[in-house]
């Protein structure tokens, strides 16, 4: 009989060990336990209380903890949309003030090219002076010359100069129907005599295929003196090329005759080509 028994418990015990009956077991568990809790909490006794107050204490600040990775996750979230919106509307901004930067330069240009225009036309109606465009910048090692769009149909000559404003930059040594070309007085084949001050010393200025000059052909007395003093150099007016008194250059003290030429010849964009009246001056 006893042995009936202890079989019985036995297949009782390994159906609920099964597992699939498992989690059967559990939720019986669970469920009588629920009903039993319910039971316990309409009578008020102070260990029901108690008990009740900790498992919502458990229940509150799991709720608590569990939140705060979503509420994080939420703030994050709105963040970085605010932060996209702000950068969509900095992006906005940026192209548009890049736009309107690029309209104030056209606008100051344009102002400036203006301005530059009517100057030269000004001082070309008032001297009759040639106003010119600069087609061709030529340069090469030893070549520095410009193809202007003035030509005999506009009286242009050889040998006629070309000033850069008040000063000199070079002359007409080719002239066609409508167009010339001047040799600067960068080029390496360019001589001019000069006058440097304040000692006026006679001197010829050669150019040397870059963008300055060199001091060529003084008297042996002067040679160190020279370079002793800053220099401002003027046309000289001899050998009848140029009329005297036309702005060069300059030569720093101690800069073994090299001449910074004060026409910068690589931004050259209109010039006025003049013919001196050389019998005035005598």
């Amino acid at each position: 009989m006893a042995t009936g028994r202890d079989d019985f418990v036995i297949a009782f015990r390994s159906a609920f060990l099964k597992k699939k009956d498992k989690q059967k077991f559990s939720l019986l568990t669970l469920l009588f336990l629920s009903i039993f809790v319910i039971i316990l909490s309409n009578f008020d006794f102070k260990i029901i209380r108690f008990i009740k107050f900790g498992i919502n204490e458990v229940v509150y600040k799991s709720s608590y903890l569990i939140s705060i990775p979503e509420n994080k996750i939420q703030n994050i979230k709105k963040q970085l949309t605010a932060h996209l919106e702000i950068y969509n509307d900095y992006q906005d901004i940026k192209s548009e003030l890049n736009l309107l930067k690029e309209e104030k330069l056209t606008n100051n240009f344009l102002k400036l090219e203006n301005e530059k225009l009517r100057n030269l036309i000004n001082e070309n109606v008032s001297s009759k002076e040639i106003l010119a465009k600069v087609l061709i910048d030529k340069e090469s090692p030893f070549l520095k010359s410009i193809v202007l769009n003035k030509g005999s149909k506009n009286n242009v000559k050889i040998g006629m100069a070309i000033m850069d404003g008040v000063y000199l930059a070079g002359k007409v040594i080719e002239v066609n129907y409508t167009n010339s070309r001047a040799l600067l007085l960068s080029d390496l084949n360019s001589k001019i005599p000069v006058t440097l001050l304040p000692d006026r010393i006679q001197a010829v200025v050669s150019g040397t295929g870059k963008n300055h000059g060199v001091i060529e052909y003084t008297k042996e007395k002067v040679d160190d003196e020279i370079n002793e003093k800053d220099r401002i150099i003027y046309t000289s007016g001899f050998a009848g090329l140029f009329r005297s008194g036309i702005p060069v250059g300059r030569m720093f003290k101690k800069s073994n005759g090299k001449i910074d030429f004060f026409s910068k010849f690589t931004q050259l964009e209109y010039v006025k080509i003049v013919a001196f009246d050389m019998e005035s001056q005598k």
